[in-house]
């Protein structure tokens, strides 16, 4: 009796794993549909425009136009305050240097002397 109770088991299972199972189809993937807010326009009907074309209208617009103009005085005005910076950098830098030369020869001048001093009072 068990063994007809554990074959009868066995059987159960393998008769359910082995079924037929039913596939829900191409009824399931019909049932979504995609809604966009846009709608798709041929190439070749009335109202489409070439990528290049519209660039074309886009660069030849009056707002476009201003905008290089703004940003080409934009650049000139950082083009002169980069070049009178540098000026005045360069003509601290040459101060400089002539501070820096001005005190070495006066330095050169004083030493003399003061070796001199040295030398009188050790004899």
């Amino acid at each position: 009796m068990k063994n007809l109770l554990s074959a009868l088991f066995i059987f159960i299972i393998l008769f359910t794993a082995c079924s037929k199972k039913e596939s829900p189809g191409f009824g399931a993937e019909q049932d979504v549909q995609i809604h966009y807010d846009t709608t798709a326009v041929d190439s070749f009907s009335t109202g489409a425009v070439s990528v290049d074309i519209a660039r074309k209208i886009r660069m030849s617009s009056p707002q476009y136009l201003d905008s290089v103009k703004r940003a080409k005085k934009l650049q000139d005005e950082e083009n002169k305050l980069k070049a009178e910076l540098e000026k005045e950098n360069k003509a601290k830098q040459e101060e400089e240097k002539k501070k820096a030369e001005a005190e070495k020869k006066q330095k050169t001048s004083e030493t003399p002397p003061a070796k001199e001093a040295k030398e009188t009072k050790t004899e």
